[in-house]
């Protein structure tokens, strides 16, 4: 098929790797059963990260409608969100538009720059808000619940600053709101302020959550085709339904890592050798931190359980991770995104003949050397034993990276029902939340504040 992904696994086997760090594809066979009893769970769950690649057609057309009715009347677009509804956002953004696209109004055209926040740093949003002309700015709010701390602190300060310069009447115009349809704070403010308002269906999570309005509405107001991302997420759906463990990319990718983390590789590096897709290995990160590292087993055995995700960058990382990969403890697995066509090709001059050093890159192109470079890490690397893999993109379009995303979320619910844990909770990081809500005053929390202000003082008594 056209603009198929790929997926490379040799380089996890004991042909390529020897008997003593690789894997015998014998044992791949042996969890045939388990792969399709946890393929059943995952549909049969309450997770619906599998409907989106089939969500309805009126919510795709309420977003594309918005988008057309707003052309040319804003600047800038700005995303209120944080962690799931962030991360999403900037991936797509970096994949699919231009690395420049914010300074380039050739190729942005009526369409506005895009913004992502994604912290509470106080100088960054002071400095953001500075640098922006407000008024022709238009601000995405994004949380399910409308109870996060980060995003609804970045609201109420940039409600205040725009209802000084704009008027409470013309407040509504610089809002949308995406948020749960039948609960939370955020949907009642929204009715409340008259905010346009798009939903996040209640059963999917945030990290899932990046083929839903909370991705999906920057991607349109920034020029991404999102039914073709869509496609392709559709795609890699039909195309893992397949009982072919063999032909079935994410579940293979689950299972291997899985296999492998039983084996003392529990950290897992994914490592882009395109600059556009940096950003999705830091979605990714998220991804498989928060569904993967859990305490708790699903009968409640602590387990205390998950790899740890790394991102890295092709080449820039060459130069300061991969001597670790190399030398270090036998305890990673590198996943390497591959890109195939860049769309651009760079040749590199021919100059300083009598310099060897130098000259004999001329004639070359900088593809070839980026490609070049990939192989030539992946090659060493398994000459030392070092389990790798690929997955492979033949261009980089949205028909591509939404086949991408499907997969990683689809291996990332089988790793979760290989470890037998629930991939789609995140008890350890609503713990943390809920001390800052004590801290802060919000009621219902003043045991987490009582908790947290009667710390131990010898806990401090380390500080130099």
């Amino acid at each position: 098929m056209t603009d198929e992904i790929k997926l490379d696994v040799n380089n996890m086997f004991a042909e390529r790797l020897g008997t003593e760090h690789g894997l015998k594809r014998e044992i791949i066979e042996k969890y045939n059963d388990n792969i399709f009893q946890a393929d059943r769970n995952i549909r049969k769950s309450s997770s619906g990260f599998l409907e989106l690649p089939y969500q309805e057609e009126e919510i795709i057309n309420d977003i594309l409608d918005t988008v057309a009715s707003l052309e040319g009347k804003y600047d800038n677009f700005v995303v209120l969100g944080i962690g799931g509804s962030a991360l999403g956002n900037i991936a797509l953004q970096t994949a699919l538009n231009d690395p420049y696209y914010n300074y380039r109004s050739d190729i942005r055209k009526n369409r506005p720059r895009l913004f992502v926040p994604d912290n509470v740093d106080p100088l960054r949003l002071k400095s953001l808000l500075e640098t922006l002309d407000l008024e022709r700015t238009l601000f995405n709010v994004i949380s399910k619940s409308g109870g996060t701390a980060e995003t609804m602190s970045q609201f109420l300060i940039v409600r205040k600053i725009l209802s000084e310069k704009v008027g409470e009447d013309r407040l509504s115009k610089h809002f949308i709101a995406t948020t749960s349809r039948d609960s939370g704070y955020l949907i009642e403010i929204s009715k409340r302020e008259d905010f346009k308002t798009f939903y996040i269906p209640e059963n999917v999570g945030g990290r899932f959550s990046v083929l839903t309005p909370v991705g999906l509405l920057s991607a349109a107001f920034c020029g991404i085709d999102i039914k073709k991302l869509l496609e392709g997420a559709r795609a890699m759906e039909e195309r893992c339904r397949t009982k072919n463990i063999w032909k079935n990319p994410a579940y293979l990718n689950a299972l291997l890592n899985y296999i492998a983390y039983y084996q003392g590789k529990k950290i897992n590096v994914m490592m882009p050798y395109s600059h556009n897709l940096k950003d999705m290995a830091d979605w990714f990160r998220q991804l498989w931190a928060e569904s993967l590292g859990k305490e708790y087993d699903r009968e409640k055995n602590k387990v205390n359980i998950g790899p740890t995700p790394v991102k890295s960058l092709g080449v820039t990382d060459q130069h300061s991770q991969v001597q670790l990969y190399m030398e270090g403890p036998y305890d990673k697995i590198i996943s390497f995104l591959e890109l195939e066509d860049f769309g651009v090709q760079i040749e590199i001059p021919k100059i300083y003949d009598d310099i060897a050093g130098v000259s004999y890159l001329g004639g070359h192109s900088l593809n070839k050397l980026l490609k070049t470079e990939k192989m030539a890490t992946e090659l060493a690397l398994t000459k030392r034993g070092r389990m790798n893999k690929s997955i492979i993109l033949p261009v980089l379009n949205e028909y591509t990276i939404g086949q991408l995303i499907f997969m990683l979320e689809l291996q990332t619910a089988m790793a979760g029902e290989l470890f037998n844990i629930n991939a789609f909770n995140q008890p350890g990081v609503e713990l943390g939340k809920h001390y800052t809500y004590g801290v802060l005053g919000r009621d219902g929390f003043s045991e987490k504040a009582s908790e947290y202000n009667n710390r131990d003082p010898k806990d401090d008594n380390l500080i130099i």
